[in-house]
């Protein structure tokens, strides 16, 4: 298992889970946090996937992250693209999050306005949890009825996705650790929104050029000011953890993809 330091504020090498986990606690109260890998030249993805930039330490920290969460947020799309199957996590995460007061497993939430997804995946038939999905009021009715089936469905606009809909409707829900693992065009959206608050982002070691996608990506700029949090070390990669500022938020927009 790589080893993985902290640099910055406080040094320490050779972290374990524990630790680790600890560093990236949210904090009390309702919090988005977005997860991220870029190449040193900014490409999100390698042939199309992101799996293929991240080496072992940004593989420990993606996993560990997720035990945070009352909910995994992801845009139907880059679940499709990146294979994902039922939000299940492994044994010993269940028994920590038990431990820590929280249910067993997070609820998996998908935003899609057009309701593009198979409702014998096995994102569905091996839920641990009834999926969310997160969509419009005119979405087409026949996927409507199909997946209201294996998944609870909610409209969150009326022909866009509004993202402080959306995260309105998981803190009614309980849900206020939310944990999104993307894609570009949901965090471009939900950043547009002024709803992010955190971004947790590996910087991989690699150069890409190509034409993938940075990891936001929307029709109009959102300057939002960040601040540093946390600076780790894993062989050649950095982890890097940004909160937002306190003053910091562009405009509401709302998602159109």
């Amino acid at each position: 298992m790589t080893s993985i330091q902290s640099l910055w504020p406080s040094p320490n090498a050779d972290l374990t889970d524990e630790q680790l986990l600890e560093l990236y606690a949210p904090p009390v109260g309702p919090w988005l946090r977005m997860n991220f890998i870029s190449s040193l030249d900014g490409a999100v993805t390698r042939d199309g996937l992101s799996g293929g930039l991240g080496d072992e330490a940004d593989h420990r920290v993606f996993e560990l992250l997720r035990r945070w969460a009352d909910v995994v947020l992801l845009g139907a799309g880059t679940a499709r693209a990146e294979g994902y199957g039922a939000m299940r996590l492994p044994a010993e995460a269940e028994r920590w999050r038990v431990e820590q007061g929280l249910a067993p497993q997070p609820v998996f939430a998908l935003v899609t306005r057009r309701l593009d997804l198979d409702p014998a995946s096995p994102i569905f038939t091996d839920a641990p949890v009834t999926p969310l999905l997160f969509t419009v009021s005119d979405a087409p009715a026949d996927r409507r009825a199909a997946l209201s089936e294996v998944a609870e469905i909610v409209d969150a606009g009326e022909t866009v996705v509004d993202p402080a809909v959306v995260r309105a409707q998981l803190e009614a829900r309980g849900h206020t650790r939310i944990h999104s693992e993307g894609g570009p065009t949901l965090f471009g959206a939900f950043l547009e929104a002024g709803v992010v608050d955190e971004l947790c982002l590996t910087l991989a070691p690699t150069l890409e050029a190509g034409t993938a996608m940075r990891v936001t990506q929307a029709p109009q700029s959102a300057p939002t000011a960040m601040e540093l949090a946390g600076v780790l070390r894993g062989g050649d990669e950095l982890l890097l953890r940004y909160t937002k500022r306190a003053d910091a938020g562009p405009d509401a927009q709302g998602v159109t993809a």
